[in-house]
C-alpha cells in the first residue's frame, strides 16, 4: 500500500540547517499527493566577512550532505532533491555531473538539483542567450555559479552577489533589497534573470516580476521543485509562483 499523504510520491529534500525558506516554499508549491521529507545538513551559522568564511560554509555544508542522505532514506523516499544551490553549481557543469552521480549512488534514487533544474527552467523559454542573476553568495561563489551558466552555452550579462553576511542571514533580504537586485541585473541586452540561492525568498515575487519585467524570472526553489515534479511524471499547475509552476512549461 502507498503512504498515506505521499501516495503519489515522497521527496526527500536535504537542506542545510540555517536554511528557513526552501521548506516552506517546497510545502506552498506540491500539489496533493506529494509530500516533502527534509533532512538538515547541520552547520554553525558563522559570520561571513569575506571570500575565505564562505569557502569555510561550503566546507562546512560538504561534511555534512552524506549523512543527511542517509538520514532520510529510512522513510524510504521515491526522489531525492538538493534543496541547496551553491554546491550544485561549484566546479562548473563537470564537477557538478560529479556530484549529481555520487548522490545518485548514495542513495539509489534519481536526483534533482539546483543547476540542472535552472539550465532546465532556461531551455523552456527557447532562445535564451543572455542572462542576468541574482545570488546571496560572495565573489567567490559568484564566480561558480558564472562559470557553471557559461560552461552550458549562456552569457552572463551582469551578475548582483548580495554578500549574506551569515547563511541564517540569507533569509532576511527583503523583498524591496531583491526587487532592487532584479532591477540592476536586467536590461534590453537580458534574455531572462535567474536567482540562486534556496536561502532566498524570491519564489512568488518571481512570479510577480514577470510580469512587470516582462520576460522570464526564475526562482530557484521553482525551478527545483517544478524539475523535481517533471521528473516524476506530475504535470500539476501550481499558482502564484511564475509560468513554469502555473503552466507547466515542458
Amino acid at each position: 500500500m502507498p503512504d498515506a499523504l505521499g501516495w503519489c510520491k515522497k521527496f526527500a529534500v536535504i537542506a542545510p540547517s540555517t536554511n528557513t525558506i526552501v521548506q516552506p516554499d517546497f510545502d506552498d508549491m506540491r500539489p496533493p499527493g506529494v509530500t516533502n521529507h527534509f533532512s538538515r545538513v547541520s552547520i554553525p551559522d558563522d559570520p561571513v566577512e569575506s571570500d575565505e568564511d564562505f569557502l569555510q560554509l561550503m566546507e562546512n555544508i560538504r561534511a555534512g550532505i552524506d549523512d543527511a542522505v542517509d538520514r532520510v532514506l529510512t522513510c524510504a523516499p521515491d526522489h531525492l532533491v538538493m534543496g541547496m544551490s551553491s554546491e550544485t553549481f561549484w566546479g562548473g557543469v563537470k564537477t557538478s555531473a560529479e556530484l549529481r552521480d555520487r548522490m545518485e549512488r548514495r542513495s539509489g534514487l534519481a536526483v534533482t538539483m539546483g543547476s540542472d533544474a535552472s539550465a532546465a527552467a532556461l531551455r523552456c523559454y527557447g532562445d535564451i542567450k543572455r542572462i542576468g542573476v541574482v545570488t546571496p553568495y560572495w565573489p567567490s561563489g559568484d564566480e561558480m555559479v558564472r562559470r557553471y551558466f557559461e560552461e552550458s552555452g549562456l552569457e552572463v550579462v551582469r551578475l548582483k552577489g548580495l554578500k549574506a553576511k551569515s547563511p541564517m542571514l540569507i533569509s532576511h533580504v527583503t523583498g524591496d533589497h531583491l526587487r532592487e537586485a532584479l532591477i540592476e541585473v536586467d536590461g534590453p541586452d537580458v534574455d531572462a534573470i535567474i536567482q540562486v540561492g534556496t536561502n532566498l525568498s524570491m519564489a512568488r515575487l518571481a512570479g510577480e516580476a514577470e510580469r512587470w519585467l516582462k520576460k522570464p524570472v526564475i526562482a530557484i526553489n521553482t525551478a527545483i521543485y517544478w524539475y523535481a515534479l517533471r521528473s516524476n511524471g506530475i504535470h500539476d499547475g501550481v499558482e502564484g509562483f511564475g509560468s513554469r509552476l502555473e503552466n507547466f512549461l515542458e
